[in-house]
């Protein structure tokens, strides 16, 4: 763990003690554990999530942060195998491909999450060579906002900016260079969820998911962009719930 606590990864806004499931959130690039407070509070008490706190946002600013997707699974693995069990995992963009890699360690560990849900992302091994994050900041900044999620005008104060492009870097960095290392991948079952209008994402190549598990694999398209959870939450957190069999 790098000297960390399990506690300094993760973030839960919405404790439920009795919940039958936990959930484990992993958030996109430039993201922090904000990012599912609602997410966390529409399948809260029913399905306890904690969201990871990648290094160098919010309130680990001061920590450095990492730019390599292997590095970083390799410090969360600790994180998901400390959860109550049963629990899943769920990865948006980024956060999908964090939350295969934790998964395919944890399985080498013999812990088998109850599913794997991965969204707003591609196969792991369909590679597309981009290098958006050595751009200069506003062209860099201009491809951050066509994404949708962020609102563009918060860019033009400075302080936030120069806040912002450190993890926003280090991030795209991480999932520019990523690249899927063959071998074991995971035995449990995989969700994969799309917006039919994302700017970035062919359909097709979100089926390549079906070929790194040997459980069941299964496909929903929503209405939207990149982030379409925030337009489709209920419909998200309800599929959610009918994958892990977890009544509302």
């Amino acid at each position: 763990m790098a000297g960390q606590a399990p506690s300094s990864w993760t973030r839960c806004f919405h404790r439920a003690p009795s919940a039958g499931m936990r959930l484990l959130a992993f958030p996109h690039a430039g993201g922090s554990a904000s990012a599912y407070r609602s997410f966390s509070a529409a399948l809260s008490p029913t399905v306890e999530v904690h969201t990871a706190q990648y290094p160098g946002r919010q309130d680990r600013m001061g920590e450095p942060v990492i730019d390599d997707i292997h590095v970083l699974a390799e410090q969360l693995v600790d994180v998901a195998a400390a959860l109550p069990k049963p629990f899943a995992l769920f990865g948006h963009s980024m956060g999908a491909i964090v939350g295969f890699e934790v998964a395919r360690r944890l399985e080498a560990r013999g812990v088998v999450p109850a599913a794997l849900f991965v969204s707003a992302r591609r196969g792991p091994d369909v590679q597309k060579e981009k290098s958006h994050h050595l751009a200069d900041d506003d062209t860099f900044l201009n491809e951050v906002s066509r994404l949708g999620g962020t609102d563009p005008t918060i860019f033009a104060d400075p302080d936030i900016r120069a806040l912002a492009l450190p993890a926003l870097r280090g991030d795209y960095k991480a999932v520019e260079t990523y690249r899927y290392r063959p071998g074991p991948d995971v035995s449990c079952p995989v969700v994969a969820l799309a917006g039919n209008a994302d700017p970035v994402l062919h359909l097709p190549d979100v089926e390549n998911w079906r070929e790194h598990t040997t459980g069941s694999f299964e496909m929903e398209v929503f209405e939207g962009g990149h982030f379409f959870l925030e337009d489709n939450l209920d419909a998200v957190v309800a599929r959610i719930l009918g994958k892990l069999t977890v009544s509302p």
